[in-house]
């Protein structure tokens, strides 16, 4: 950009004595506020935040946080939040997928279906847990942390979450995701399917012995909640309609 006589005096005297003339007023500068704010592109399609004090963008981040995690929790725990939702839906462990068609054949359907919903109601009954562990976290982080993440990726707070919480949402879903599968003999519903493969061709199951049923529930209940809250970051990002808050708006709003 070209700097006029014009713009160099304008400039030295807002500098001098205060802003006396916005830029905005000013026939074809409208977009250089963007610039000294370090929005290298203006106001078109640029950095998120710029001009934003520190104390904004982390209020704005804690707000995706509020709004998002609401959302996630309470899409996720509804009765039918994992099992009736194909992205999220926690499937049957891997070694008794191959023999789920033969299964069915041999008359074990009903066991097939009654063991996937079991889990999945475990996870959905565990989910609550997640809202208050996600709030410490907004804590520990930085101001370095949040400007990265407000123009990163479309689920970068998302994928920040996941990294920072993982094991102490774990710890949190276990004892809910242990008595739900209890309750609903879950258990005992997985080993009486392990109990049927023997019999089917490729004797699928034998390597189970050490598998943990709860820590796989705990695992599919953490990637749909992480895979829902990814979906509301996104919204809020690029949906005007998302940003439902002043402060949303303000902060993930078009430049």
């Amino acid at each position: 950009m070209k700097i006029t006589p014009l713009f160099h005096l304008l400039l030295t005297a807002s500098l001098l004595t205060g802003p006396v003339v916005t830029l905005a007023q000013i026939p074809g500068l409208g977009s250089l506020g963007g610039v000294l704010n370090g929005n290298q592109t203006g106001n078109t399609g640029g950095i998120l935040g710029a001009g934003l004090s520190d104390s904004q963008i982390g209020s704005g981040l804690k707000e995706v946080l509020a709004v998002g995690t609401q959302k996630a929790v309470k899409l996720v725990s509804a009765p039918g939040g994992y099992l009736d939702n194909p992205a999220i839906r926690i499937p049957l462990p891997k070694d008794v997928q191959p023999a789920e068609r033969l299964l069915r054949d041999a008359g074990q359907g009903a066991r097939v279906d009654n063991f996937v919903a079991s889990m999945n109601h475990a996870a959905e009954s565990a989910a609550p847990e997640a809202a208050g562990i996600f709030s410490d976290a907004v804590k520990a982080m930085t101001i370095d942390d949040a400007r990265r993440l407000l123009n990163g990726g479309d689920t970068s707070i998302t994928d920040y979450f996941k990294a920072k919480t993982s094991d102490k949402l774990a710890a949190a879903f276990r004892p809910h995701v242990v008595a739900a599968m209890k309750t609903n003999g879950v258990a005992d519903k997985f080993q009486a399917l392990q109990g049927s493969m023997p019999k089917l061709p490729f004797g699928l199951g034998a390597s189970s012995g050490g598998f943990d049923i709860n820590t796989y529930v705990v695992n599919g209940a953490l990637n749909g909640l992480f895979y829902m809250l990814g979906q509301q970051e996104k919204q809020i990002r690029t949906n005007p309609a998302a940003q439902t808050t002043s402060l949303l708006k303000q902060v993930f709003g078009k430049p």
